[in-house]
């Protein structure tokens, strides 16, 4: 049985990135994924060479396959992609003690919105913990920076006060400097609605527009982000900061961010499944656009960007076209929609 005080479930780059960080301190930290010869091949190599090239896993992450040997740690760290994480919590819940005295918090870091019902990621791990402490963890890291220990910030949120302080604490005197807030929607939705802008703000690259135009979307992005993400409950003040603006610049900017590279890739002329194909990791944007654009339907929310990533994902656009659907809207003023 394991003895680690965290546990990270997922075992991509971003998992093992917050395992890093906290393994660096001297936690004790258990690395779980789904693929055993991946997690063998971490633990011999003492690197996770599929996701983070070149950087040395310390004596205390424990990297492993057995999902029961996890669920005793205080804290979990839910980093799976958005698509597998009701299976994967179902697998949790099912190889937990229910009777244990003090359960652990759930964290999570995953940025996505469940197609069909709308939920985010914490009320999709609710379903299967309806009586757990839930937290969840945003912000702009995009994981090699923060694996390779440059200084990054991001924002916890958790409705018990206790809590939230506790999965704060974990990250003091690392290089991630974490706040807090009780925001748990806001900083869920402005993980999630960045991806799809990312998306959009690679189209423009892909096409040679050049920065006064990204810098012109991204900027209607966040008023979009902000709109939406409102109607859908999160505060407008989380916008922003760290989850929404500050996640959104990074994403929209860097190439290293997936979901920039699809678009540019987009833009630059290759088809969604080809794009899909080529990738070892998840873009979240391109199943969130649609997951937005369900629930923007649903809410009477307008959303031009939004609606053209979501066109061009589909086919139904190009991306030239999209952008010029997007240059012929009618004149308002900015504070309009």
């Amino acid at each position: 049985m394991s003895t680690s005080t965290v546990s990270v479930i997922g075992a991509g780059g971003w998992g093992t990135a917050l395992g890093l960080l906290l393994a660096r301190r001297g936690t004790e930290v258990s690395i779980w994924g789904h693929d055993a010869a991946h997690v063998e091949a971490m633990r011999a190599s003492r690197c996770n060479e599929k996701y983070l090239s070149g950087i040395a896993l310390p004596e205390t992450i424990h990297p492993t396959s057995d999902l029961a040997s996890c669920v005793q740690a205080e804290t979990l760290l839910i980093v799976v992609p958005s698509k597998y994480l009701e299976e994967i919590t179902g697998q949790i819940a099912a190889v937990s003690d229910p009777g244990r005295h003090r359960p652990p918090v759930i964290v999570s870091c995953t940025k996505g919105i469940e197609l069909e019902r709308g939920l985010l990621m914490s009320e999709v791990i609710a379903g299967q913990f309806p009586s757990a402490t839930l937290a969840v963890l945003s912000g702009p890291n995009l994981a090699g920076e923060i694996a390779g220990g440059i200084p990054a910030a991001g924002v916890i949120g958790c409705a018990d006060a206790a809590a939230l302080g506790s999965v704060q604490g974990l990250f003091e005197g690392t290089t991630y400097r974490a706040y807090t807030s009780n925001d748990l929607r806001g900083i869920q939705l402005g993980g999630a609605l960045k991806n799809i802008f990312a998306i959009g703000a690679g189209v423009s690259d892909g096409l040679g527009l050049g920065e006064n135009a990204r810098a012109g979307l991204v900027t209607r992005s966040l008023a979009e982000m902000t709109r939406l993400g409102v109607a859908m409950g999160g505060g407008r003040e989380t916008f922003s900061g760290l989850s929404g603006i500050g996640d959104l610049m990074v994403t929209c900017f860097s190439t290293r961010s997936r979901n920039h590279q699809v678009g540019v890739r987009l833009g630059a002329g290759e088809t969604l499944a080809a794009i899909t194909a080529s990738m070892t990791t998840v873009a979240e944007g391109i199943p969130t656009t649609a997951s937005a654009f369900a629930c923007a339907r649903r809410l009477g929310v307008e959303t031009p960007i939004i609606d053209e990533v979501y066109a061009v994902l589909q086919g139904e656009k190009t991306p030239a076209q999209a952008m010029k659907s997007l240059m012929t809207r009618q004149l308002r003023g900015e504070e309009e929609v």
